[in-house]
Parts: C-alpha cells; sequence; structure tokens
C-alpha cells in the first residue's frame, strides 16, 4: 500500500463541514464592497520578486525570512505573493488605470509566507483587500477604517478594537529615525539579534518587535507623533475628528508602526484578545510614494488587508452559527428502467428553477436505504420515481421536514408542483411570503 502524502507544513484545507463560516465571510464581504462602490480586482499570485524587495522593503522580515522565490526555467525571479497591495499597485499601473486620478478597488485570495505555522499563521494563508487612489485627505482614511468597521460589525464579531497612529511624512520620519536610532544605540546591549540587525537597516522595525524581552525597552522611546510635521499632524487630527464624528470608537497607539516599508501618515490595526499571540485581524495604512517608488505617476493611495482564516476563527470561537445550505429535494430512483428519466426529470427542475438545489442518488441501493440518505441530506421533500411511476409518466412527491400526505403529479407538471410547494419564484429568489 502506498504511503499517504501528507499536506505541506503550514497549509491547510477548507472541509466542506467549515465551508458556511467562508461563504458567511465572502458574502458580506461582497455585499459591503458593493456598499461603497469598490469594484473587485483580480491580480496573479506570482509577481517579479524585485516588486515585493522594491515594495516591502529589505529589511522586513517578509523580504528577508518568509517570501517564497525561486527562479524558473525561463532564469525569472519569481515570488509567490507575501501580500497584494503591491500586486494591484503594480496592475493599475500597468494597465494604465490611474489615469482618470482616482480608483477603488478590492480583491480576495491566497497569499503565502515561509512562517512558523501556528493557530492563526498558515504558510499559505487567504485575505480580503481594499485599496483607493488619488485621494489625498484624510477622508479617504475615514472611509476605509468606516468600511473595515461596518465589515466587522456585520459579519457578527464582537470584542475587536480599533488602534490609530500616524508614520507622518518621510522627512517627519528621517528625524524621528535619527532620535530612535540614537535612543537604540544607547541601549544596545539589551537588543535582541534582529533589532540589532535592524538598528543599521531600518530602526522603526525594531517597534515592531514581538520579543516579550523587548517591549518594556520599546515603551520607554521616543514617539513618532512627537516628530510630525505640522500637515501630518494636522492629517492625523482631521482623521480623528471624522471618526469621532462616526461614532467609531479608538485608541491612539504611538508604537504602531505596521512591518511594511511604504506606509506612510495613517497606519491601523483592528485587533482582539481573542486569538492569544495572532491578535490583528485587519490592518493597512497609507502609502502616498508607492505608486512612484514602483514606475507610475505620483500617486496617493491607502489600503488595508484582513485575513481571513483569522476572522473564521473568531466567528467559530464567538459560537456564531451559518446554516449550511442543504438540497431542497432528494430524488430516490428505484428500478432498472429509471436512470434515464430520473437524470432526465432532474435536469427538467434545474432548468425550471437555476437556483433550486437538487440531489440525485447515485450508486443504487435498496428502496429504504436511498430514504435514509434522502432524511440525511436534510432535503424538504423526496421525489421518488420507481419503474412503475416512470411507465406511467408520474412522480411521487413526499415530504420529509413537515406533515402533508404523499402524492403522485404528473411528470409535465411537476416543475410547477415543486415551486409551489418550494415557494420558488421565477427570478430566482425564495417567495417566504
Amino acid at each position: 500500500m502506498s504511503k499517504i502524502i501528507e499536506p505541506l507544513r503550514g497549509v491547510h484545507d477548507v472541509l466542506p463541514a467549515q465551508i458556511a463560516a467562508w461563504q458567511h465571510l465572502e458574502r458580506i464581504t461582497r455585499q459591503v464592497f458593493a456598499s461603497y462602490g469598490y469594484e473587485e480586482f483580480r491580480v496573479p499570485v506570482i509577481e517579479q520578486t524585485q516588486l515585493f524587495k522594491r515594495s516591502i522593503g529589505d529589511f522586513t522580515d517578509i523580504v528577508e525570512k518568509e517570501m517564497f522565490s525561486f527562479v524558473d526555467q525561463g532564469e525569472d525571479h519569481i515570488t509567490l505573493r507575501p501580500e497584494a497591495t503591491a500586486g494591484i499597485v503594480r496592475a493599475v499601473i500597468s494597465n494604465g488605470l490611474l489615469r482618470d486620478g482616482r480608483l477603488r478597488v478590492w480583491c480576495m485570495g491566497p497569499m503565502f509566507r515561509r512562517e512558523r505555522p501556528q493557530a492563526g499563521r498558515y504558510r499559505q494563508f487567504h485575505q480580503v483587500d481594499a485599496e483607493a487612489f488619488g485621494f489625498e485627505g484624510p477622508d479617504i482614511d475615514a472611509e476605509m477604517i468606516l468600511l473595515s468597521a461596518r465589515l466587522l460589525k456585520l459579519l457578527g464579531l464582537r470584542g475587536v478594537s480599533l488602534k490609530v497612529n500616524s508614520l507622518g511624512t518621510p522627512a517627519s520620519r528621517a528625524v524621528y529615525r535619527d532620535k530612535l536610532t540614537a535612543y537604540f544605540t544607547a541601549h544596545a546591549e539589551s537588543l535582541d539579534e534582529d533589532s540589532k540587525r535592524r538598528l543599521t537597516g531600518n530602526p522603526l522595525r525594531i517597534l515592531d518587535s514581538k520579543n516579550p524581552d523587548m517591549q518594556r525597552l520599546i515603551a520607554a522611546a521616543p514617539l513618532l507623533i512627537e516628530s510630525l510635521d505640522a500637515e501630518s499632524r494636522e492629517h492625523f487630527e482631521s482623521l480623528c475628528a471624522q471618526l469621532r464624528g462616526a461614532g467609531v470608537e479608538y485608541h491612539v497607539e504611538p508604537h504602531l508602526v505596521r512591518g511594511l516599508d511604504y506606509y506612510t501618515r495613517t497606519v491601523f490595526e483592528w485587533t482582539t484578545d481573542q486569538l492569544g499571540s495572532q491578535s490583528t485581524v485587519c490592518a493597512g495604512g497609507r502609502y502616498d510614494g508607492l505608486v512612484a517608488q514602483l514606475g507610475g505617476v505620483d500617486t496617493p493611495g491607502i489600503g488595508w488587508a484582513m485575513g481571513q482564516e483569522r476572522i473564521v476563527m473568531l466567528l467559530e470561537k464567538q459560537n456564531l452559527e451559518f446554516s449550511k445550505r442543504r438540497p431542497q429535494l432528494y430524488l430516490v430512483l428505484v428500478g432498472e428502467q429509471t436512470g434515464i428519466p430520473g437524470l432526465q426529470l432532474a435536469e427538467q427542475l434545474r432548468d425550471a428553477w437555476p437556483d433550486l438545489s437538487l440531489q440525485i442518488n447515485l450508486g443504487g441501493g435498496s428502496f429504504k436505504t436511498q430514504f435514509k440518505r434522502a432524511d440525511k441530506s436534510g432535503a424538504e421533500f423526496a421525489l421518488v420515481l420507481g419503474d412503475d411511476e416512470a411507465a406511467r409518466g408520474v412522480v411521487a412527491v413526499k415530504a420529509l421536514r413537515r406533515e402533508m400526505a404523499q402524492e403522485e403529479c404528473p411528470v409535465e407538471r411537476i416543475s410547477e408542483r415543486i415551486g409551489n410547494l418550494l415557494g420558488l419564484k421565477k427570478g430566482g429568489e425564495r417567495n417566504h411570503g
């Protein structure tokens, strides 16, 4: 017997029993983005490695340690996307989508990082991603945060909180960098190896350290917000005023820097205390220089990403239940001559009602066995077609979830009868009235 091939470390299967929560997330996501006028966007999962080095930054953990990169047969340097923003920026530039100046888009799909697998952190994971281009003022920052807040609310999640901060312009951040470098250099003996390496490359990354032994030193570090230029400070104060006006609770977190080098000014995170160390469920910020950095016309941008696995974990942890769609009809076929007319009957019903969910018994089985399958399927009605019914041109209808006498219906009228029994409408909706 051949040895079972196990899944790769850090990847996971989404099983049918778990899919209802994923579908709930995807359905609400599409609904919310449509309500804000954002258009769906799809970009490749593979890009040139240089794209991520130029956008994310050489001194980030993602580029230094986590990217899945390889050289293909044509000797191109290729990377599985570790995040979506860089690919979307590349796509809007290469497709000339910024000619009109403004663009609001979103996407959803898998990302890849070679991290140490743990609960809520996988090597293949999925994100919902929102991006907006061409908006300079803090009003788009507020809309982005309000959009994410509405999405979390409509998903039914509780216990999430918002943290915000401003990184200022590159110029004001350079002033802060000098202060931070002086501070951490004075405490070099207390730095871990990662922080010592970051000190000469990008000292702001030290603030993002998750090492518990570093937290006291980080807490006493100079605050970036104290080095903000006047324009960035005004931008941030306006954003906070708009959030207050919209009734969104937030906390200013002065050491919030995010893990990617392209961020400028506003950064934010939605966090929870219910997932252990993987507390961030949605995060993002402005990246006003990224489009120009990747070869496009200088265009302001802002975006966020939401981890789908972590959202599903929260939904499960909070015991939110989602009904699994079960078949409405189960077609029982008994007899040697029912195979072809049974398939014809099923297709007739699907033609009449495109949204109808019908499961047909395949692989034979006794009458009793097939009814057990029908009941287990959760279907509302069983349709029974035996040799006798097929010869007479009728089909039996038996209710499985309500009190109703079994009946027979001519095949030519069964579509109409099923529509009445299930309250179906020709437009595909179910009539609950």
